[in-house]
């Protein structure tokens, strides 16, 4: 079986934000005196807005509703990507090559503001077929809900379609839903092992995501 196409997650892949992230959530938590619980920062990788905003408000104690953490959090991070776009070094190479040969997707747990921004800022805005956050589907990563979406969108069963990710989040909703999974471990936040073991392909970085290694993939 043959793989006809790419979906592609955003943040840790295309961009290297999962820092950004973390800095600016732990600021905005600690500016209303508390503090992240101890799996806070791994419970919120790719978690959607929602998820996210209801855990540092109702869990973690931020004294705001859900919506307007949401806010905060999200203006914050536009301002930064404004001002830098982190992109991971060969990603915008990689997406570009592998457009060329196959329908490609982003499944991203980034907000649709944000993912709208990077992909027109980097240029590649043109190259998706389609683009789907997790706040256009129920449940957030680790759930399949958001790569069956994809596939669905691409007109193809998740079985011949292939996932670039990089969380243990990402990996596992990827694996649940049915791709083929390209891994590319994270250096700061290395995915653990029982995701990782869902992967296919486990590369070292961007320059190693070729047409040929994917297609070895079927």
């Amino acid at each position: 079986m043959s793989i006809e196409a790419v979906v592609f997650d955003l943040d840790g892949v295309i961009i290297d934000t999962e820092e950004v992230w973390e800095e600016v959530r732990r600021g905005y938590v600690a500016e209303h005196g508390r503090e992240f619980l101890p799996d806070t920062q791994t419970r919120m990788m790719g978690m959607s807005t929602g998820e996210w905003s209801t855990h540092l408000s109702a869990e973690v104690g931020v004294p705001r509703a859900p919506e307007q953490v949401a806010a905060d959090v999200l203006a914050r991070m536009a301002e930064r990507y404004r001002a830098d776009l982190p992109l991971i070094p060969g990603s915008v190479d990689a997406v570009r090559r592998l457009a060329a040969d196959f329908p490609i997707a982003l499944a991203s747990s980034s907000a649709r503001l944000l993912i709208d921004q990077v992909l027109e800022t980097a240029g590649i805005t043109g190259l998706f077929r389609t683009t789907l956050s997790t706040e256009e589907v129920p449940r957030g990563k680790p759930e399949p809900d958001v790569y069956l979406e994809a596939t669905k969108r691409l007109g193809l069963s998740p079985e011949v379609c292939a996932a670039v990710e990089d969380s243990s989040n990402g990996l596992r909703s990827a694996g649940a839903a049915g791709l083929k999974v390209i891994a590319v471990p994270h250096g700061v936040y290395p995915p653990a092992d029982d995701a990782l073991a869902l992967a296919s392909l486990v590369i070292k970085n961007l320059d190693e995501l070729t047409v040929e290694a994917v297609r070895k993939l079927g």
